[in-house]
Parts: structure tokens; sequence; C-alpha cells
């Protein structure tokens, strides 16, 4: 299918999104930033990962292989949650009050998690304000299939390695990412035959500045990443590339069904998050790890809230939201969403709202409600 150019997009389409009322001081109060609460989250998770990453060592150097095998697991379960869920936040530049720090960890997450931060900050400015509209936001493409094939299902409680890219804003498994960021740093694009691919090239276009920071970005990867494999080879620690390299792509089981809950088997094309973004219900345990987005339809209310704040935003509107989900029914909902799509190509999920629940809003958005953090100014 072929889209207008973003520069058209951007002229014709206004979406006018409805978003729930808070008092302008309730607002402002979520929307503070807290560097203690910032380092308790990236902090924390980062301390996580060094922590699973030092098990993993010690289990390795001791040649307890089944303890090192179920530590490498859970340090690929820590580090999944870097690529596109520690580093969609930090996009945001919401986190940390001080903006430094802020920078800071998003490049360290993006570094370790083969993350491009300049590419995700082009494509996600876009599908914040044209959100499921495809002419202006193709980030998430639906409909989405809810993979659970024996195969994927392998790779992701093994590594990530073979899965292609498709429909959503990603590289897919360890080999397609290496081999489109070794493209990257060459200043080229992967075939635009697939969605993300296309949608990647129709954002370098239209923003040629982050693509050349894009490109310096791959190569600075690619010899990070390629150093510490040379480092392996000459000391003969080949647990290093395990620890530091790929982690992100062992263990990818829990990211992945959190993940797809956010806008799968919904309707696209629709002024009202609550049709088209889903909550979800989660232990806070793996809420932090998930920094807090299973407040996703809230998230894309009010883009400019941090992530730790979500809960109390959730509390505040939740007369006027969809009652949030489980993990289990959300993917119950979006299993069976898929299988009437195989017959009626055009079914959406209409997600039923509560009878204290507003309507569309009549007016443009205040400056407050569109804000999308540092993320609108990259």
């Amino acid at each position: 299918m072929s889209y207008p150019t973003l520069a058209q997009a951007k002229r014709s389409l206004k979406p006018r999104w409805y978003r729930s009322k808070l008092p302008p001081a309730r607002l402002h109060e979520l929307a503070r930033r807290s560097d203690a609460k910032a380092w308790m989250q990236a902090g924390g998770h980062f301390g996580l990962f060094c922590l699973t990453g030092l098990v993993t060592w010690l289990c390795w150097s001791q040649q307890q292989w089944l303890l090192f095998l179920i530590a490498l697991f859970a340090h690929g379960t820590v580090a999944s949650f870097f690529r596109g869920t520690a580093v969609h936040e930090l996009g945001h530049g919401t986190v940390f009050k001080t903006k430094w720090l802020n920078r800071f960890f998003l490049h360290l997450f993006s570094l370790i998690s083969w993350w491009n931060p300049y590419d995700y900050a082009a494509s996600h400015t876009y599908h914040h304000r044209f959100s499921l509209h495809p002419e202006g936001d193709r980030e998430v493409l639906l409909p989405l299939h809810p993979n659970v094939g024996k195969t994927f299902l392998l790779q992701l409680f093994t590594i990530n390695l073979l899965t292609k890219p498709g429909r959503t804003f990603g590289k897919g498994g360890l080999l397609a990412t290496v081999w489109s960021t070794l493209l990257d740093a060459c200043g080229k694009t992967a075939s635009t035959d697939i969605p993300a691919n296309e949608w990647l090239a129709a954002l370098r276009a239209d923003q040629p500045d982050q693509h050349r920071r894009s490109v310096i970005w791959s190569r600075l990867q690619l010899a990070f990443h390629a150093s510490v494999v040379v480092i392996a080879v000459v000391t003969g620690l080949w647990v290093l590339p395990l620890i530091v390299v790929i982690p992100s792509y062992i263990g990818n089981w829990l990211s992945y069904l959190l993940g797809l809950t956010q806008h799968c088997g919904l309707t696209a094309g629709v002024d009202d998050f609550r049709k088209n973004t889903r909550s979800i219900r989660l232990p806070r345990c793996v809420e932090f790890l998930y920094w807090h987005m299973n407040w996703h339809t809230e998230h894309h209310m009010y883009a400019g809230i941090p992530c730790y704040n979500l809960p109390l935003l959730a509390e505040e509107i939740k007369a006027d939201m969809p009652e949030p989900r489980s993990l289990r029914s959300a993917w119950r909902e979006m299993l069976d969403t898929w299988e009437r799509q195989k017959r009626e190509p055009g079914y959406a999920f209409d997600t039923p709202l509560p009878d204290s629940a507003g309507r569309y809003q009549q007016g443009p958005a205040t400056a407050d409600e569109e804000s999308l953090g540092e993320l609108g100014r990259a």
C-alpha cells in the first residue's frame, strides 16, 4: 500500500484527540520529574542487569552449567526490557529531571540493546501525534498477528536469532538487527518491501538530520560490540558477548508478552486512545521491568507524564477509562480478534467504555496535553 509523504500527512492529518479531564494543577503535579524516582527506575533496572550479569559470570567461571543457563535466561529477560521499553521512556526525556542523566541512560541502554535512539525519536514523535493513523504513524501498523508459533516461541525462550522485522518499529531478531545496523552505518536502508523498513525510509526522507545522527550512532554501536567480541576472542572469555553484546536477544518472552498488548487487535484511525490502545494490570515487580508501560492508554493521553507517575494518573481518571485487562484476558482478546480477522479482514475489537466515560472532546488539545516531553523537540 502506498502512503502520502509525511510532509503531506502533517498538513492534512489533524486528529482531535479525546483526553480525560484533569485539573491543570494536578496535571502539572503529575508531570513533575524526579531524579530520585528516576534513579530508582533507571538505576534499579541497570543495577539488576549488572547483578544478573555478575551471577552469569560467576556460574560460568565455576562451570555450574545448569545454574549458568538459568542465570543467563534471567539476565536476558532483564536486558530485553532495555530494547523498546527503557529507551522508549528515556526517549521521551521525562524520566530524569536532570537532562544529561536522561541522555546518559538513553544512550547506555541503547548501546547495549542495539537500539537506534535517533531513528526511534523520529518515529515515535509521529506515533504519538498521529497514533494508529497509518498516513502519519506506521510505527505500529494494524492488524498485528499475535504470533504463538512453535519456532517463534522457541526463540523467545532461548535466543531471538531469526525473527524478521514486520509491522512494528524494530529490526527483528539478532541477525536481522546486525545486518540492518551494518546497512545503517553505510547510510542505507533494508528492503522497503517490509513495512517496518518502508516506515524507516519515509522517516529518513522526512528528517535527514536525524538520519545523519543515526548513521554515526550505528557506526559507534558496531565498534563497541566488535571490541567486546575481540576482547572475548583474545582473552578466551567467551561469556562476555553473552552478557554484554546479545543479552537483549535472550529470553525475550516477557517483553514480547507485555509489549504486544499495547495496540494489537484494536481500532486504527480513531481519535480516542481508549479505542486504539490497551492498558493492563501487572504485579509491581513486572510493572517495574516494563517501566509502567502497562498503563499505555494513560501514557498516550498524557505522554509528558513520567512513567513512574502513570499509576497515579490511572487512578485519577479511572472513571473515564475502560477497565484495565489482565495479561491473560488481553491475550485472549487478541487471539480471538485475530481468528475473526482471518474471516473478516476489516474487523477490530471495539473496546467498551463505562457509562461514566466521556465522549470525544470538541476542541483542540492544549499544549500541555500534547506534550511528548523532549521527544517532540528531537
